[in-house]
């Protein structure tokens, strides 16, 4: 096996674990969202009691966790996986004007 198979391979296994981390953040998300959208009262009545706040206090602290979670798995997963298909699709290029020739 040479060396530019090897690399990408490893470009390869990267990616995938990269865009599978994208869609369970974004699974993670949603149900989030959706627990929130229909269990909210519920979950603020609990949470209250624990932690003395107001409702808008609740629903601020949730609202900014899932954009902070949104913007992680942005810039820690989709990102990468992004700038990695790149890197594959201009090696893959570059590999076929070698084997052409040019």
């Amino acid at each position: 096996m040479s060396k530019t198979n090897t690399v990408d391979e490893v470009l390869e296994v990267v990616t995938q674990v990269l865009i599978r981390c994208t869609v369970i953040g974004i699974i993670v998300l949603l149900i989030w969202w959706g627990a929130l959208a229909l269990f909210g009262d519920f979950a603020y009545s609990i949470h209250s009691r624990i932690a003395p706040m107001s409702r808008s206090q609740f629903d601020i602290i949730h609202y900014v966790g899932m954009l902070m979670t949104k913007a992680g798995v942005s810039l820690l997963f989709f990102f990468p996986y992004v700038a990695l298909r790149l890197v594959i699709k201009k090696r893959r290029e570059q590999l076929l004007n070698q084997t052409n020739g040019h």
